[in-house]
């Protein structure tokens, strides 16, 4: 076995088909040539071995194997097993290397050989993986028989230099009246979304992409360590509004190989940037980074790397930004394309300065968090506007919702402040119980059923009325019946309708308008 310090990483770039191009210069002639033999193997678009080196397992654990006699072996190289199976080297000793399975162990034990693939860990790209449910390496899951790709690329690639960015200037529309006009999101940037368990963190996500069915924007959704179930009802629900044509959905469960679950987002990531460098805009959710973490902690225990805080290791951190880090908004030269990022990740008990979501909260642009509180009160969804934060966004949002946003997020906190102070039962004056009713109606207003984007007019309509005070006079529990009297209405103010869709400002006549209409339907 050579020392440690011989060994090359393996890189190199690609074209648009997934196929090598120019490798990478790299310390010495044995790289170069080493990465010339990987750019021979990885045109032929197979997993069999290209190489007669080979090892033997030394030693078997849960998921990962310690082979010996693989001098030449690079990190990230992936190794076939006897059985068939493939197996990802993440760890390079001077006496053998650390495999990761990727397949499940049946039929690989101790004593078996593993032979090199001399190629790294790619997945299939292209327009046919659309509509498709396919694992981290492309294998369908859906029954619809093979993906015929147009090539295949890295799994792990480098995200877009500085130089290479733009600013976020287009919105991103989820069709949900809490985020659109409170937490704006742009295309380009990563939101995270956090919360307890059980709070509707997946619904916002999905909605979010069952509002892009109609749009330009690409949809790719990758369940890490999801029971299959709750990934089949995603798929359904879907495919039920018309939305898995547009979508990726990449799956892994609880009971696949740690390696496979470790390598999943890195997978979907390349998957997307397949669309981004074509220009086009795509989303990814994560769903989620807490999976993910505790797939990798359980991946480095095995691998016998020192544990740090909460025995996660010390690269935790390295892992969750190299992949956020590829979210962008491309610039004009690279094609102007821009990939969204929607990670997700859980709490517990409400405590947002625990390890992981410290982490992903730092990487990220902004986030929304869930509230169980909210959520049992039945507020949904339980978007805590106040706990909730878009660093970029803002920038980015619609000219018309800017008559109403600010001072309308501004208005909610106040409200919610008064309303704690009122339940001492503290004697209010006038203009405060008025603010207190009408603080009542804005959030009755921003509730909205799983399932049910709103498009941005109806939004507009909705948020200015009970903003500019039409709805006062309404019950709280004709809120619901009053604004969707109100979208069905929307053809009479055509001026209104225009203004907004051009993205232009709404002028004060305009408000007035919708006021006066609102009034009408009382």
């Amino acid at each position: 076995m050579a020392p440690q310090t011989s060994i090359t990483p393996m890189t190199w770039q690609t074209d648009d088909t997934g196929r090598p191009r120019t490798a990478e210069p790299g310390p010495g002639t044995a790289a170069l040539a080493a990465l010339a033999r990987l750019a021979a193997v990885r045109t032929r678009f197979d997993y069999g071995p290209a190489s007669s080196e080979r090892g033997v397992i030394s030693r078997l654990t849960e998921g990962v194997a310690r082979v010996t006699g693989l001098p030449g072996v690079g990190f990230e190289e992936l190794v076939r097993f006897e059985n068939g199976s493939l197996g990802l080297v993440l760890d390079l000793d001077v006496n053998d290397v650390g495999v990761v399975l990727l397949d499940p162990d049946e039929g690989v034990e101790a004593g078996g050989v593993a032979r090199r693939t001399e190629r790294v860990m790619d997945t299939p790209v292209g327009e046919r993986l659309l509509g498709r449910v396919v694992d981290p390496a492309g294998r369908p899951m859906d029954g619809l028989g093979p993906v015929r790709a147009l090539g295949r690329r890295d799994v792990e690639r480098r995200a877009p230099q500085i130089r290479d960015r733009a600013a976020v200037s287009t919105p991103l529309q989820t069709g949900i009246k809490a985020i659109d006009a409170l937490v704006p999101i742009g295309r380009g940037q990563r939101e995270l979304i956090v919360g307890d368990r059980q709070t509707g963190k997946s619904s916002l996500a999905v909605d979010t992409i069952l509002n892009q069915r109609d749009g330009d924007v690409i949809s790719v959704y990758c369940a890490i360590g999801q029971q299959i179930s709750a990934v089949a009802k995603v798929v359904a629900h879907l495919r039920e509004h018309d939305a898995l044509e547009r979508t990726i959905v990449v799956v892994t469960s609880g009971e696949d190989p740690v390696g496979l679950r470790y390598i999943a987002p890195y997978a979907a990531t390349t998957m997307a940037e397949y669309f981004t460098d074509r220009g086009r805009d795509v989303l990814i959710v994560y769903d989620d980074l807490t999976r993910h973490a505790r797939a990798y902690r359980e991946l480095s225990l095995l691998l016998r790397r020192p544990p740090g805080r909460e025995a996660y290791p010390g690269d935790i951190f390295y892992i969750h930004s190299r992949l956020l880090e590829r979210a962008a908004c491309l610039g004009p030269e690279r094609g102007g394309g821009s990939l969204t990022a929607l990670p997700i990740v859980e709490t517990q008990a409400e405590n947002l300065a625990s390890y992981i979501p410290t982490n992903l909260i730092s990487i990220t642009d902004g986030q929304i968090y869930v509230s169980p509180r909210l959520f049992r009160r039945g507020q949904l969804p339980a978007v805590d506007v106040g706990r909730s934060v878009s660093r970029v966004g803002g920038r980015a949002q619609l000219p018309a919702y800017r008559k109403v946003g600010p001072s309308l997020r501004l208005f909610y906190s106040q409200f919610e402040e008064l309303e704690r102070f009122a339940r001492y039962g503290a004697r209010l004056e006038p203009h405060r119980r008025q603010q207190l009713e009408r603080g009542r109606r804005v959030r009755e207003a921003l509730k909205q059923e799983e399932g049910d984007p709103r498009t941005v007019v109806e939004q507009l309509l909705t948020l200015v009325a009970v903003a500019e005070g039409a709805f006062d006079d309404v019950p709280i529990n004709r809120i619901a019946a009053m604004e969707n009297r109100l979208r069905h209405r929307i053809t009479e103010l055509p001026e209104v309708r225009r203004t907004i869709e051009e993205g232009r400002v709404l002028s004060d006549d305009h408000v007035q308008a919708i006021v006066t209409l609102a009034r009408q339907l009382r």
